[in-house]
């Protein structure tokens, strides 16, 4: 064998051990590379969680500031429990929590305790029959004396009934004018081509606005 021939031979059986270690820090290199990304996506993910975090804590202090600005007659316990139910049943329903408050500022002003001359209960004004039924069908408690002037029990059930109201007509301002009118009602004067009752709507609208212009400028 020639000499050139056996120094190919001798290169090729030295390259092995090389091989192995480029190959062997390729793969501390991937290793290491999936970490770097892990770890990063694991930092994004807490960033996002935290920034979430301080967005939900900021809308509830909103909810919060709005009730002490206009509640009248609610103690302060009563008041973190508004604006705890108001925050979590907007979130469950995907209300803007703006929207909630308007309806309650038209219904009751945020006073406590309020009874319209057809019944209607609480800050957000449900009636005691669609209160009842409103609870059996949805498993929430129905306890105590008159369960609608409790403000959580008021806004479970208050802001279930809307949500019902706009599935059912499949359009915000019908639901809104049916949580005030009541379904039944508004079914029949789109029957027979009635006028709708727009300025429960108006109110409604002027008050969100209101709201909006006033707390997120």
């Amino acid at each position: 064998m020639s000499p050139g021939i056996h120094f190919d031979t001798a290169g090729i059986f030295l390259s092995k051990p090389i091989s192995f270690l480029l190959v062997l820090i390729y793969l501390m290199q991937s290793g290491l590379v999936v970490v770097l990304i892990k770890d990063k996506y694991e930092l994004h993910k807490i960033i996002d969680y935290q920034r979430n975090q301080i967005k939900d804590m900021e809308e509830q202090l909103k909810i919060f500031q709005i009730i002490e600005d206009f509640q009248i007659g609610f103690s302060q316990q009563e008041k973190v429990q508004l604006a705890d139910a108001i925050f979590r049943e907007c979130s469950r329903y995907r209300y803007d929590p703006l929207l909630i408050m308007a309806v309650i500022l038209t219904e009751s002003s945020f006073k406590k305790g309020q009874v319209s001359v057809a019944g209607a209960r609480g800050v957000m004004q449900v009636m005691p029959h669609i209160g009842r039924h409103l609870a059996a069908e949805s498993g929430i408690a129905w306890q105590g004396e008159d369960p609608l002037f409790d403000p959580v029990t008021n806004i479970r059930l208050g802001t279930l009934y809307l949500f019902k109201q706009i599935i059912q007509f499949r359009d915000v301002r019908k639901g809104i004018m049916a949580y005030n009118l009541g379904e039944g009602r508004l079914r029949g004067r789109l029957r027979q081509n009635e006028p709708l009752p727009r300025q429960y709507f108006h109110s409604v609208w002027e008050n969100y606005h209101m709201l909006k212009d006033r707390y997120e400028s």
